[in-house]
Formats: C-alpha cells, sequence, structure tokens
C-alpha cells in the first residue's frame, strides 16, 4: 500500500512539473501580436554542413514590457532543400534552461524560426502566407504547433562590411512542448497513415488539399511529425513553403503526381469511409468564414496587395471544389489512394 502511494504521489508530482513547464513555454505564444527580435550572425556560417552538435551562439534581443531584453541562444541551419537553396536558411534554435529562466522564452528549450528564403520583393509576404496556414490548421485539428510572428532586424555578417535586413519570421514550438500538453509522446518512425488515428489523418488530408501541398508524406514524416496519445497516433504537420497557398518562386513540382503547379492541387489521402471524408468535408464547409477570416486579419501584414489577394482567391478556388458534388467527386473521393 504504502509502494503504491509512492508511486501514485511520484507520477502525480512529475505530470504537475510537466504541466508548470508546458504552462511557462505557453507564455510566447499567449500574445499573438508580432514580437519584434534582433539577430546578427554570417549566413555563410550558417549554411555549412553541420550536425546537432555544432551550433553558432548569439544573441538574440527581443522587445517586451516596454523594453529590449537580451537572451544568448545557440543556433543551426535546418533542412536540406532550403539550406542548398536559401539565401536565408531556417534556423534551428535551442535555449539553455538557465537563460531562458524567468524570460519570455522560458520552457522552450528548441524552437524553430522560419524566415523568408530569398532576396525578393515577395519574401516576407511568403512568410506571411506560411504562417496562416499554421493558423488555419490550428482549427483544424487540436493536435497542432503552437507559432507567433516575429519582425526581425536581422544585421547580416559579411566579410568587410554589415548588412541589415528587415525579415518577416515566425516562431514554431517543439514537437515535445505539443506532446506534452497532450501528455502523449512525439516519434518519428514508419507508420503506414491507415494505422493512425482516422479523424485526424481524414482533416490533415483534406488541409494539406486545401492548401494545395504535396510535399509531405505521413508515413515516413517528411515534414510532419506524430503523436502517441492514449494509444493513438495523430499526424502533426509542418513546413508548408512549398504548397500552392504560399506559391513560392522556389517551389517544386511533384511530376509524379500529375500536376505541373504547385497551385494545382492533389488529394494525398489514403481510402477511407466515404461517410467520414464527408464528415470532414462538412468541417471544412462550416469553417468557411472562420479560414477567410484568418487571410483578412492578416492584410495588414501583406506588403504586396498582389500577393494577399493571391492567398484570398486560392483558398475561394478550394471552396469552388469542396462546395460542388461534382468536382468534390471527382477531386477528391476518386483520387483517394490505395497504397
Amino acid at each position: 500500500m504504502k509502494s503504491q502511494m509512492f508511486l501514485w504521489t511520484f507520477f502525480s508530482a512529475v505530470w504537475m512539473l510537466s504541466a508548470q513547464v508546458a504552462q511557462k513555454s505557453d507564455q510566447l505564444f499567449a500574445d499573438q501580436s508580432p514580437l519584434k527580435v534582433k539577430l546578427s550572425y554570417s549566413n555563410n556560417d550558417m549554411r555549412l554542413e553541420t550536425d546537432d552538435t555544432t551550433l553558432i551562439k548569439t544573441n538574440l534581443s527581443y522587445w517586451n514590457e516596454n523594453k529590449w531584453n537580451d537572451l544568448e541562444v545557440s543556433l543551426r541551419a535546418r533542412g536540406n532543400f532550403r539550406r542548398s537553396k536559401c539565401y536565408f536558411p531556417p534556423i534551428k534554435m535551442k535555449i539553455k534552461k538557465s537563460k531562458a529562466k524567468e524570460t519570455l522564452f522560458e520552457g522552450n528549450k528548441n524552437l524553430k524560426l522560419v524566415v523568408p528564403c530569398l532576396l525578393q520583393k515577395e519574401k516576407n509576404d511568403n512568410i506571411v502566407q506560411e504562417f496562416i496556414a499554421y493558423k488555419l490548421y490550428e482549427k483544424v485539428s487540436p493536435y497542432h504547433f503552437k507559432t507567433r510572428r516575429v519582425d526581425i532586424e536581422f544585421t547580416e555578417i559579411k566579410k568587410n562590411k554589415e548588412v541589415v535586413h528587415n525579415l518577416k519570421g515566425f516562431l514554431i514550438e517543439d514537437d515535445k512542448r505539443v506532446a506534452d500538453r497532450f501528455e502523449g509522446k512525439s516519434f518519428e518512425r514508419y507508420i503506414h497513415p491507415k494505422a493512425m488515428d482516422k479523424m485526424t489523418s481524414v482533416q490533415n488530408a483534406m488541409f494539406q488539399f486545401m492548401i494545395g501541398n504535396t510535399d509531405f508524406s505521413v508515413a515516413y514524416q517528411h515534414n510532419g511529425k506524430l503523436l502517441y496519445i492514449d494509444k493513438v497516433i495523430h499526424p502533426l504537420p509542418y513546413d508548408f513553403d512549398l504548397c500552392g497557398l504560399v506559391d513560392a518562386s522556389y517551389a517544386i513540382v511533384n511530376s509524379n503526381l500529375g500536376i505541373s503547379s504547385v497551385r494545382d492541387r492533389k488529394y494525398r489521402g489514403f481510402k477511407r469511409d466515404e461517410s467520414l471524408i464527408d464528415e470532414v468535408r462538412d468541417q471544412f464547409l462550416k469553417n468557411k468564414d472562420l479560414f477567410f477570416e484568418i487571410i483578412e486579419n492578416q492584410q495588414n501584414e501583406f506588403e504586396l496587395v498582389s500577393e494577399y489577394e493571391s492567398t484570398h482567391a486560392y483558398l475561394t478556388s478550394f471552396y469552388d471544389i469542396i462546395e460542388d458534388d461534382t468536382r468534390y467527386d471527382r477531386q477528391v473521393i476518386e483520387e483517394m489512394r490505395t497504397k
């Protein structure tokens, strides 16, 4: 009896500590106004082939409580494709617990920082478009990454000079933080999608169809993780920069799918009972106004009117499909994968 009481007390303490850490990590994402930050490093150094143990230490300055605050962080580039193609590689940020304590970043040991890819006029708008994709998925599934927009004053260190770039970006919480919220685990392992939760799998597939994304694999965790919660596996997608909603200039089309543009949609979900697909369809139809509101709330963040209009029109084209029974059957039901 004493041993049982000890175990109950022990696991209760562990759960409470985990909940407290998760709650602290949420402070960064509680305020959804763009966070002003300053960073400085060499893009050339960042693009070098490194592993998880090779990091660039630098200072992150952020505006909070009406003052600039300094935080020591360690950075490395992430993503093979964008590391080789982008002028600004996307960043994996590590923060020591002792450094983050009693700061806005407390509870966040690992974060992703998404920044523009190329030096193009639409670079910052592409960030807003990908950020919108994350916000859309928040309304699709409870199992999602929390994100927060940042406005970055980036001082690029070159050989003989420094160049200042004003960039839009956003932070993404670590997948382990997502898992902690649901008292589950995050993992990477081959799992056939048919072995995953039916509802969240179809919701994910419909969402990817909505934003025009084909650059993912649920089975092989390409641009996605898996969450194990209450003996059920749920997909946790991320990295949407190659989707049609963003329409990045560097996006590559998978010609094996029979599409010629990233703006072309291809339903990639596996065959499920049609009643389940129809149920998810109804969810997306009911959320139509909410989804458009998410885009419209970001209108002032766009620097180019044409990019905002393109984003709005692309979501409209999704509803043109699922509101039409014939097009829905042809482009969704008949496209369900069997292998």
